[in-house]
């Protein structure tokens, strides 16, 4: 996996897990990517250092820095928009979520601005 990759995937899992819970750990995403504690701990450590995550002190939760969250939101947007036209095309939604998940990071912009007035011209929005 490439670095920009990787990070892409810690800042966008940490994003999702803080819509679903009050506050995210290292263990929890851990958990959610499937990856030992100790390659969280270098990402976080990674992370905190490029100024995209902050780490409490107290209870280590993380937490997003307003770049951090961009680059999150920017790709959680793909995400589920590349999710939303392969389901579209008849994928099955899990199916759909994996492939999204690795097709977010190599797609070019052109190619999701089309997609995004493909899907937004046939859905009705």
């Amino acid at each position: 996996m490439r670095a920009t990759e990787s990070r892409e995937d810690y800042l966008e899992t940490i994003l999702i897990l803080n819509q679903e819970r009050p506050y995210v750990r290292s263990v929890d995403v851990a958990e959610r990517l499937g990856v030992t504690k100790p390659s969280v701990s270098r990402a976080i450590s990674l992370l905190r250092t490029a100024g995209m995550i902050n780490m409490d002190p107290h209870d280590g939760a993380l937490t997003l820095t307003e770049e951090g969250r961009a680059v999150a939101e920017h790709v959680y947007g793909r995400h589920r928009l590349l999710t939303r036209v392969l389901t579209m095309l008849g994928v099955d939604e899990k199916t759909a979520a994996q492939d999204a998940c690795r097709i977010e990071h190599v797609v070019s912009e052109e190619t999701m601005d089309r997609l995004r007035e493909h899907v937004e011209k046939h859905s009705g929005q």
